[in-house]
């Protein structure tokens, strides 16, 4: 069985799940071609995604030119199918800005012209079938492909970012139209029942991400007696670094002693490093910027607890890598994440935005034995190994691929 997998921007550094449910796959048996809408070679700094792009088509590397060209090929070879997806294509472009319609409409012109790039390259590997990868941009140009080729589509949504604009995505249309959806948590099964008629709930299946044996197979590697902290994260609103800042702040004006790091990137970096500067808090947080996943392995273990202080998540993998790692876990009573943390057993949650929450948490962490803390790492291991595990979840995706595509045959 061939199928397609397609992602806004793959490889990327904050989607190694992807990389490994791929891989997974593959070790399964099913042929597996990547398609990315752009590229972010520039960003890549792991030798697993470097891999990953040389395997990896890259949709707009064909120009503006090419991208006129394949609408006008597709239109002229397909035009009943063509106007049908210029209709739905006009449709999604109201809907998704309709005080701003020139925008919403060019934007979606330019998806439905992907789409026509990406259609002869599928139809010339014999792929039958994608499957693309959160459900904003990249399912729009499967549903386009669905509508202009016939081809079945499926795809898997984390959000928050689904959640945040239901309408402006079309999520119910796009759920209606595929063969099958995932919903990596049951938070996230649960939104998507919300916005699609009961009919349709049976479509809608939960797989999680997951880890490979190269988070289970470490040997157990004890915490150290340093105060440290690790926040694995792109460096954004709302991963609530800020908050982070302020909580670290109000523990060294109580004369703790420990040591922040955040490991990441993104475009709230520049605010970030400013509110570290305006707290004088430059010898007690670093930022590392990206870094390899061995590399976050070790920021991970070196640390006390992961601390992630999220105002919106999906299900955090980073999460999943610290608890499998034996580090335990501060985070919010947001999305997934207590499908992941369980309160005084594998870590801590505390009300999304609240400083005052968070400063004790950390505090608590900086007071609790490392034997406790030991112990807290293990329970999260264990459960992760169980739930998490992509092996596991692999096979449940290649079940819902075979048994769907057979059936949509």
């Amino acid at each position: 069985m061939k199928i397609a997998y397609l992602v806004n921007q793959y490889p990327m550094v904050s989607h190694s799940f992807i990389r490994r449910e791929i891989l997974a796959l593959e070790a399964l048996g099913i042929s597996v071609t990547r398609f990315s809408h752009r590229s972010c070679a520039e960003k890549i700094v792991d030798k697993a995604d470097q891999q990953e792009l040389q395997k990896t088509n890259v949709v707009l590397s064909v120009g503006v030119v090419g991208l006129l060209a394949s609408l006008l090929r597709i239109a002229l070879t397909r035009p009943r199918r063509w106007f049908h997806a210029l209709q739905l294509t006009l449709t999604l472009g109201w809907q998704s800005l309709g005080w701003l319609p020139d925008k919403g409409i060019l934007r979606h012109f330019a998806y439905l012209a992907e789409a026509c790039v990406l259609l002869p390259w599928l139809s010339r590997l014999g792929i039958s079938h994608v499957h693309a990868h959160f459900g904003t941009y990249s399912t729009t140009v499967a549903l386009l492909c669905h509508v202009l080729g016939g081809l079945s589509y499926s795809f898997t949504v984390h959000g928050p970012e689904e959640f945040d604009n239901v309408r402006g995505i079309a999520l119910t249309e796009k759920i209606k139209r595929a063969t099958f959806v995932i919903a990596v948590s049951s938070f996230c099964r649960s939104q998507l029942y919300r916005w699609c008629e009961y009919g349709e709930w049976s479509k809608i299946n939960q797989v999680g991400c997951g880890l490979d044996e190269r988070f289970f197979s470490l040997p157990w590697q004890s915490i150290t007696g340093e105060p440290r902290f690790v926040c694995v994260g792109r460096l954004s609103e709302q991963k609530g670094q800020l908050m982070l800042i302020e909580a670290a702040g109000r523990l060294l004006a109580e004369g703790f002693m420990f040591k922040l790091v955040l490991v990441g990137d993104g475009s709230f970096r520049e605010q970030i490093e400013t509110a570290i500067a305006n707290s004088r808090l430059e010898e007690t947080v670093e930022i590392t910027g990206w870094a390899t996943e061995a590399q976050v392995q070790q920021q991970i273990l070196d640390s006390r607890a992961m601390v992630l202080p999220s105002f919106a998540e999906g299900l955090p993998v980073v999460i999943m890598e610290s608890l499998a790692l034996g580090r335990p876990v501060i985070s919010t009573y947001v999305a997934g994440v207590p499908e992941l943390v369980e309160p005084n057993l594998s870590g801590w949650l505390i009300p999304a935005g609240s400083v005052e929450a968070l400063v004790t948490a950390m505090r608590t962490v900086l007071q609790t034995p490392v034997s406790q803390l030991e112990q807290m790492g293990k329970i999260g291991r264990q459960r992760v190994a169980q739930r998490h595990n992509i092996q596991q979840n692999a096979e449940k995706l290649a079940h819902l691929f075979t048994t769907n595509f057979l059936s949509y045959s």
